[in-house]
């Protein structure tokens, strides 16, 4: 199951659709709230929880992550969800991009 919370408000990611994301990104910056996008990924062999950097107490995990993590990894960097600032198109392409990758 994954799964995508931005601020409060969290959904499957069967119920996401592109305007929910923007909306909700665009809405909290609009308001000068910071903007914390939660990815969870909960499948037989993964269980993580990727965060941008505005979320509150964002840890790094205690390992270093095997191949499968890595390339998730990888991808939220590539889409630049590592760093303040990004657009609510690179939360959206690395949802779309997430599938080929599990």
């Amino acid at each position: 199951m994954i799964s995508v919370k931005v601020g409060n408000d969290e959904k499957s990611l069967d119920d996401v659709s592109t305007g929910w994301i923007t909306q909700q990104i665009e809405r909290r910056r609009r308001d000068g709230i910071a903007v914390c996008v939660v990815v969870s990924i909960r499948t037989a062999d993964l269980n993580m929880h990727l965060s941008t950097p505005e979320c509150a107490g964002s840890a790094r995990g205690g390992r270093p992550p095997n191949a499968r993590e890595r390339a998730v990894l990888e991808l939220w960097q590539k889409h630049g969800l590592n760093e303040a600032g990004f657009a609510p198109g690179h939360v959206v392409a690395f949802l779309a991009q997430l599938k080929h990758v599990l």
